[in-house]
């Protein structure tokens, strides 16, 4: 459990996502992200060892049996990036739009039954399952419920990292047959689409449950994506005070009055 890569891999000067910081104590919650970046997946993360588990699932998860979704075993991140939901600005590693998919608490399943080396539910078995590569939970989640197993597969093919595992629901009264994530678009946090999260000026800070500091912007692109939408916002304003002959012209040039792209 490190979260040197996570570091790596980031500028925290300017982007939102939070720095790492191991933890003491893990609460086994469970966080699924909705992430619109350069292709849309779901980050399916497990709190445990002080850190978020991660791993990214192309398709996101689901709740039929029949699926057997592909889910790439990635760094770890901090227990901060819990409820991270906001945007990451381009130039920087995952740049795009981050959503608060499904929150939630889970639970370890024995295999089998334990012979005095783990007591049944403990991060000790918890751990030992995971790097089995039978990684057996239940979540109890707002969308995500009942039973689900992590299988991590030995590919034989050359050059791969090892980093393949699949998320599979087990068979039990959760079950959705033909389960259709993609009519579940909505934060589990704030209720919002990720349209509306991507298109939010106040998304581009890192929405916690912690509350914020006040202060001066400490990031340059968003002091500079906040001072360009003060001035569209302003001459929206002005525009919108004109005279009818100003409207008219407006009118003859294409132009649309009220309608302002989002500031990038």
């Amino acid at each position: 459990m490190s979260l040197d890569e996570y570091k790596r891999k980031r500028r925290f000067e300017e982007t939102p996502e939070p720095p790492p910081k191991l933890e003491k104590k893990s609460k086994h919650r469970f966080v699924v992200q909705k992430h619109r970046a350069t292709r849309l997946h779901y980050d399916f993360r497990l709190e445990m060892e002080g850190v978020l588990k991660s791993w990214a699932v192309p398709k996101g998860p689901s709740l039929d049996p029949a699926d057997k979704r592909l889910a790439m075993q990635v760094e770890d991140h901090p227990v901060s990036y819990f409820d991270f939901e906001g945007t990451i600005p381009e130039g920087n590693y995952g740049a795009g739009t981050v959503m608060v998919w499904d929150v939630g608490t889970w639970e370890p399943l024995s295999p089998e039954p334990v012979k005095g080396k783990f007591v049944p539910g403990t991060d000790a078995e918890a751990s030992a399952m995971l790097k089995k590569g039978d990684f057996k939970i239940r979540l109890h989640g707002k969308k995500l419920n009942g039973d689900f197993g992590l299988i991590h597969m030995k590919s034989r093919r050359p050059g791969t990292k090892g980093t393949e595992w699949l998320l599979i629901k087990k068979q039990d009264d959760a079950v959705v047959q033909g389960y259709d994530i993609d009519q579940y678009d909505e934060s589990a946090l704030t209720g919002r689409s990720i349209a509306e999260i991507g298109g939010d000026q106040g998304s581009k800070q890192w929405q916690s449950s912690r509350p914020a500091s006040r202060g001066a912007v400490k990031a340059p692109w968003l002091a500079d994506a906040i001072a360009k939408f003060d001035e569209k916002k302003n001459r929206l304003t002005t525009e919108g005070t004109g005279d009818h002959k100003g409207k008219k012209k407006g009118k003859k040039k294409g132009a649309e009055p009220g309608v302002s792209p989002s500031p990038r």
